[in-house]
This record gives C-alpha cells, structure tokens and sequence, in this order.
C-alpha cells in the first residue's frame, strides 16, 4: 500500500466531508487506512489506536514519524460515522479499485467469484408477544424524549409497569393471548390519541414501526374487535416484509434449508480469482437477508461495469445460476457466469410422486 500505491486514498478525496471552518482535523485518508487495517487484524478501536502510536508497519504505511503520539481511539468511532453517510464508503472503494487497477493488481475481463455470507443485525430475536410490547414502549419513549406532554392522561400506573423497562418474556410467558390482546389495544389507543393531537411526533420512525407492527399482527373482525393474525386467521405477511423489531425495520429473518437461520442481511462479496496475482475485491453489495442471492447479480454487473471491471467469466454457487439472470448477463454485459444449476425442491421429487420438473425432456432439434 505504501511502496506500490502511495496509499489507497489522499486526503483530497476526503474534501467533502468536512466543513471548511473550525479546528483541523486528523488526517482522513490515515484514518481510512487505519479502519482497513483495523479490520484486517480484528482489532478494536483501542488496540488499533495504540497500533498506530506503537507499531513500525502502521507508522510506516501512514508515512509517520516514529515519534508520531497517535490519536485517541474514540477518533475512529466518529470517523466511521461520517463514512456511514450516503454512499461515501462506495465512493472510497471506487477510488481504491482504480488505484490498485492502474497499478497492475486487476486485470482486464478477467475471472472473477462471488459469494454471498449473513451479516446479523444488532437487534435481539424476539417473539410476536415481545415484538408487539417492544414497539409500544419504543414509541411511548420517543414520544417522552419529543413531547412528553402528550403522554399526560393516557399513562398509568400499569403502563408503567408494562413498558417501563425492555421486554423479556422468553417463549413461554403466562398468559400470552391475554397480553398480545392487552398489548393491541394499549397500541391502538397510542395511535389514536397521537393522531388526535395531530402533532409531528406522531411520524417519527418509532411511532410509524409501531403502526407497520401493529398491521402485520392484528386486525378488526367483522365486529370490529381487535384479533391477532394467525397462519389461518387473518393471515401473517411473509418473511421478506415482516418487520421483527421496531430498532431496525429492515432486518428481515430468513431460513436456508434446516440449518442456517439469520435475522439481519445478506452481504454479496465479488472478489478477482486469477491464480497469478493478489485477489482483490472489487464489488460488496449489501441486501435484505430474504432477498435471493441471484437477484443480486444484475445490479453487481452494472457497478462493476461503471468501474470499467467487468469479468469475462463469473464463477458463483448454485444460488446465483437463475437462467433469466444468466442470459441477461451474457447479453447486456458479454459476462458468463458458471456455476451449478439450483436443485429441484418441488414436492413430487421430495417424495418422488407424479411428475416433476425433471420428467420432461425438450427435443430442440425438432422443437
């Protein structure tokens, strides 16, 4: 990084992120490396800062003196905060890609992998019972945090009792359709009396998960009284839209087979594979954990192609080879993607009754 690219970035491309006035700021292209190399060797914050202050290599590839005192850790907290805004962290990783392009370390159409691995969101597995509590209280302390005048009349004690502190019932609590039915109707009577007041803090992002939760876990009968959904009553949204906290609305939970099962994301990594050189990402694409892995590859080939990266062959898993998307690649970007056919998981070649998809044969030469 030092000796063959003079760095992965230059602190002129860091020009956007700060104001012009005010102190000087630590040098960010430094801090940019830092997280690379913070990542690289699983470090936290302190240990990394004090790699910095102690360690030749760091001071080396920063091109330090040896004196250099380093910075305090919770600099790069605040660093990572400013690169989490918009699309700055895409931006980064295209000028990190061309540097290492003009230096020789990716070559043209070559062959290139992807893969895709869970990323967890930083949110607690709960139950339809907690999930249902949780959101009402989220609500109830962001509206005390907005207009907490708002609240005076409507919470008492047993309010208090219920949503004074973060739920933790465990999959068996007592009485669970009593509560679930208790829980609905303090949220109902929540909404509405924000929607009475006709006040802003009735949009804030609690308040709306709370009203996304509450249509996902409830309806009215025919009577007009308020029912949880069940499978076969009322009907439960599917996994790729049910919301499972109200912290973090796009988390999604998901289950490949009878193995693996996650709640957060799905990062696709694509990375260069040719034998005789450094393998280099080139593309990370984050999506909802229920996303299909094979619909992440239309949008890889076009970021790809806008860094002038394209591959001429792409090798990927059996969760990628979708015949649409692998002509579609083939047509719009000369891209072969090779990989396993997904297997056949109807339920006649399960059990092996009637027929499937694999007792019919096209004859192309005769159509």
């Amino acid at each position: 990084m030092s000796d063959r690219l003079d760095g992965l970035w230059h602190d002129e491309d860091f020009v956007g992120w700060y104001p012009r006035d005010g102190r000087p700021g630590l040098s960010p292209a430094q801090l940019a490396t830092v997280c690379v190399l913070q990542f690289l060797l699983g470090l936290s914050d302190r240990p990394a800062a004090e790699a910095v202050r102690c360690r030749i290599d760091f001071k080396y590839v920063m091109a330090l003196e040896l004196d250099d005192p380093g910075f305090h850790h919770s600099v790069l907290a605040d660093f990572r905060e400013r690169l989490a805004e918009g699309d700055r962290a895409d931006r980064l990783l295209d000028l990190a890609l061309a540097r290492l392009q003009e230096a020789g370390f990716i070559g043209e159409r070559s062959t290139q992998r992807t893969d895709s691995t869970h990323v967890l969101a930083a949110v607690r597995d709960l139950t339809r019972l907690e999930l249902v509590t949780e959101a009402v209280r989220a609500a109830l302390e962001e509206v005390a945090r907005t207009a907490g005048h708002l609240l005076v009349g409507l919470v008492d004690e047993d309010w208090g009792r219920r949503y004074g502190r973060p739920v933790r019932l465990g999959k068996n609590p007592t009485r669970p359709k009593t509560r679930i039915n208790t829980t609905g109707d303090d949220a109902v009577r929540l909404l509405e009396h924000l929607r009475g007041h006709g006040t802003g803090c009735a949009f804030g992002p609690g308040v709306q998960a709370l009203r996304q939760i509450m249509v996902q876990n409830y309806y009215r009968d025919e009577a007009g009284r308020l029912r949880c959904r069940t499978a076969d009553d009322g009907g439960l949204p599917p996994s790729s839209s049910a919301i499972v906290s109200p912290y973090d609305i796009t988390a999604r939970y998901v289950r490949h087979g009878h193995i693996i099962s996650w709640t957060g994301f799905a990062a696709h990594v694509t990375e260069t594979c040719a034998s005789d050189s450094t393998n280099v990402i080139t593309d990370v694409a984050t999506t909802s954990a229920a996303t299909k892995d094979a619909q992440a590859l239309p949008g890889i080939h076009t970021r790809l192609a806008r860094r002038g990266l394209l591959p001429a062959e792409r090798l990927v898993d059996g969760g990628y080879t979708s015949l649409i998307h692998l002509e579609r690649a083939e047509r719009e970007h000369w891209v072969t993607v090779s990989g396993p056919l997904p297997g056949n998981p109807t339920r006649q070649h399960r059990r092996n009754e009637g027929f499937d998809r694999d007792d019919f044969h096209i004859d192309f030469d005769r159509r």
